[in-house]
């Protein structure tokens, strides 16, 4: 072999050797998924709604969030809520609605939700005085049967969201075990608030993996490190938002919503910080 063939021969070795990896770059995907869409529950921004309906819905938009939750719709009715929706260029599948409309007000609460488009009524809050015993829980496991039956009926589905203390045992049980077992899973459907779940010290994903498809949305909260264990933007706590959301799709989450009860200062620097932290996470 001269020289030349030998060149020849050893420049083809190198570049053979050399194509795999540049295969392998070309095709290479970025590690993890992203959450396509985030929404927000409005309760964060409950103040400036009240004081400023439109425009709050005008910033909530204008900081890059597709869909809202609502926790009351102060004062407006029905028609003018769907209608500052459009002109911001927003939608609401889902809002939150209280044990008192789930007893006595539950039509008017479907009629209004037709009319803005929700697709889910969620029982935000269980009171105190309706939560003392397992027979209280077992009576709103009727109760939610009973409306789920009602929403199903309109094509909306009913849900549950907790807060800590159906965590905590009530006469050797715990209460959230109780409404699980206890409710319809095709009535009724659990969205599941993984601040007050973390403080409660149980784990997102093993409710997930126990009752698969019955958790169709989310509300994306983080807890602080100090012994408060308080609210904090999303990314800024402690809470493990990569192994919740990977186990997600099994549980059929469809809508994550952030929320952040109580800020420091603006709601509006808050959940802006929480929503670019999820837009960048990958899981």
């Amino acid at each position: 072999m001269n020289r030349r063939s030998f060149l020849g021969a050893a420049l083809c070795g190198a570049l053979a050797g050399l194509r795999p990896v540049s295969h392998r770059r070309a095709f290479a995907r970025p590690a993890g998924r992203r959450l396509s869409n985030v929404g927000l529950q409005l309760y964060t921004v409950r103040e400036q709604l009240a004081a400023d309906f439109d425009g709050t819905l005008a910033r909530v938009a204008a900081l890059g969030f597709r869909e809202v939750e609502f926790a009351g719709y102060h004062g407006r009715a029905p028609a003018q809520v769907k209608t500052a929706l459009r002109r911001n260029g927003l939608v609401a599948p889902s809002a939150h609605v209280s044990t008192a409309e789930l007893r006595g007000g539950l039509e008017r609460v479907i009629e209004a939700a037709n009319v803005i488009g929700h697709r889910y009524l969620v029982l935000g809050y269980v009171p105190a005085e309706e939560r003392r015993s397992l027979d209280d829980y077992r009576r709103l496991a009727e109760a939610l049967n009973r409306a789920g039956e009602r929403t199903r009926r309109a094509g909306i589905q009913l849900c549950y969201h907790n807060h800590d203390f159906e965590f905590g045992e009530v006469g050797g049980q715990i209460p959230y075990a109780l409404l699980l077992a206890e409710t319809d899973a095709r009535l009724v459907k659990m969205q599941l608030d993984l601040y007050w779940i973390a403080k409660a010290g149980r784990r997102a994903p093993d409710y997930f993996a126990g009752h698969p498809g019955r958790f169709p949305s989310l509300h994306v909260k983080d807890m602080d490190s100090t012994a408060r264990r308080h609210f904090t933007e999303v990314g800024r706590g402690v809470i493990d938002f990569k192994t919740i959301f990977a186990a997600a799709p099994r549980a059929g989450v469809r809508h994550y919503f952030v929320e952040q009860d109580e800020t420091l200062g603006s709601p509006f620097d808050s959940v802006k910080v929480s929503l670019e932290y999820l837009k960048r996470l990958r899981f």
